[in-house]
């Protein structure tokens, strides 16, 4: 049947607003970056900011040398990546086309930050599950900062 739990994801304050902030700072390009865990865990516990090679409001890549020098640092330090992130500055917090084809990584929660001015001072954060081009969305536990 499968473990369903995995259909959650749980994630520190620390990181939640991490990535807003990043969200914010990159306007009025998407913002990205992936959270990284003990390789098997499932825990996401290194935020990870990555640059948006397409400095694009409408699109997100992350640069092929910082790209291939995670996956081999990933290695080194028995990571894996938990979590994919990026921002829509304009649109709502939901998979785009573009996002679903570029979604390679199927054990990974793909969070999505909105900061579009219609919502404004709140923002969406959602987090899906893209697998073969399938979006599931996820509830999302935020576990208090640390102090």
């Amino acid at each position: 049947m499968g473990d369903r739990n995995t259909m959650t994801l749980s994630i520190s304050q620390e990181f939640v607003d991490g990535i807003i902030a990043q969200a914010y700072a990159e306007l009025p390009n998407e913002a990205c970056g992936v959270i990284l865990g003990p390789a098997g865990s499932g825990e996401a516990r290194r935020l990870k900011p990555m640059i948006n090679f397409a400095a694009s409001p409408i699109f997100y890549e992350f640069a092929p040398n910082d790209l291939l020098a995670l996956y081999r640092g990933l290695d080194d330090v028995d990571e894996e990546i938990v979590v994919v992130y990026h921002s829509h500055p304009t649109s709502e917090a939901h998979p785009s086309s573009s996002d679903i084809s570029y979604a390679g990584e199927p054990g990974a929660h793909y969070v999505l930050v909105s900061t579009r001015e219609e919502i404004a001072p709140e923002v969406e954060f959602r987090s899906f599950r893209i697998i073969n081009g399938s979006v599931t969305e996820e509830e999302i536990v935020i576990s208090p900062a640390s102090p």
